[in-house]
């Protein structure tokens, strides 16, 4: 269940400034974004996917290593750099494709990139923690075009389609009937489209989403200041859907959003993870990225440990938070969760 914790809010100017704040601070983004993306006039509802699906962008694997041992950096920027130097590169100990599953981790985990971000940058840290531990770990780009270094910001529904058509490789690969999922942000939410939607309840054993987007998100009230604004402007909205229609369909209350909540958050057979942090500034209120079901556990980071203090971007690079997934992963062996100082964005 959801905790029931109480989000205090400032006074109403107060939180007028920080809208304007966050959406001056967004501004030059979307600017890069919509010069960056390639157009679209795709409406934001939610459609099924349509045939054919362009596959998810193609990984060039990692070198395979007879016995992992591969250093673990709980760093952003290391991340970033990685995606910068290559947006195709797999993160290390990723998609080694002669990997077979051992008996202690019968389940290969497919890793799912957020919004705006690839794998290089988003897994740079989880990918060699995994394999470290004896996981055959794959991950493709989600949602962008092939080499590119934003990904994520297509039309939700046929990312989910991508993922499909990709678990159904890991498991010819493997040899195995189902896989474990752990996404970041979108990366943790649009897997549950696949679950409901495209046939994928029986080919997950558990999924695991890093602050995801369950709920949709209000953007600390940008999503209302952008619906007054295009009440003002007209075709504003538009022109922020047409260049990242999966931030549109990230709305709280969004068509999407509403198709995919109705008749309850989780479907039967998959366990559902949800770590979140109490200073998300993306998905927000935070509560909204947890799940109501019967096989849920949900968690707060700073319930675990108090000094750390990650935020939405910095989670996928938290030494606390990832130890976590490896006991949502194999939760019959858990293993010590450390309690560090964690920082905003960077990680640790």
């Amino acid at each position: 269940m959801p905790f029931p914790l109480p989000i205090k809010r400032p006074p109403r100017s107060a939180r007028s400034r920080r809208r304007l704040f966050l959406l001056a601070a967004a501004t030059p983004a979307l600017a890069l974004a919509t010069a960056a993306l390639p157009a679209s006039t795709a409406s934001a509802a939610p459609v099924r996917p349509a045939a054919p699906v362009r596959p998810a962008a193609p990984v060039r694997a990692a070198a395979p290593a007879a016995a992992p041992d591969l250093p673990v950096t709980y760093n952003f920027l290391a991340g970033v750099a990685a995606a910068l130097a290559d947006p195709s590169a797999s993160p290390p100990g990723a998609n080694d494709w002669s990997c077979k599953p051992s008996a202690a981790h019968p389940y290969p985990v497919v890793l799912v990139n957020g919004t705006g971000a690839d794998m290089a940058d988003d897994f740079s840290a989880l990918s060699p923690l995994l394999a470290d531990n004896g996981y055959c770990v794959f991950a493709a780009n989600f949602g962008g075009a092939p080499g590119g270094l934003l990904q994520g910001y297509e039309d939700i529904a046929q990312s989910a389609a991508q993922l499909s058509a990709f678990v159904n490789q890991v498991i010819a690969a493997t040899g195995v009937s189902q896989v474990d999922i752990v996404g970041h942000s979108q990366g943790g939410m649009m897997p549950r489209y696949y679950l409901k939607f495209l046939g994928g309840a029986g080919k997950v054993h558990t999924l695991v989403g890093l602050a995801p987007s369950n709920h949709g998100t209000t953007l600390d009230g940008i999503a209302t200041l952008e619906s007054e604004l295009s009440a003002l402007i007209p075709g504003i909205g538009s022109a922020l859907s047409s260049a990242c229609q999966a931030c549109a369909e990230q709305i709280a209350g969004s068509a999407f959003m509403n198709n995919l909540n109705a008749g309850g958050d989780t479907v039967p057979g998959p366990t559902y993870t949800v770590i979140e942090t109490r200073n998300d500034e993306i998905v927000t209120p935070y509560t909204s990225a947890f799940l109501t079901g019967p096989a849920v556990t949900n968690i707060l980071l700073q319930n675990v440990c108090p000094l750390d203090q990650t935020d939405h971007i910095g989670i996928a690079d938290d030494t606390v938070a990832l130890h976590l997934v490896l006991n949502a992963l194999d939760p019959a062996h858990p293993q010590a969760v450390p309690c560090v100082l964690v920082l905003p964005v960077i990680g640790g």
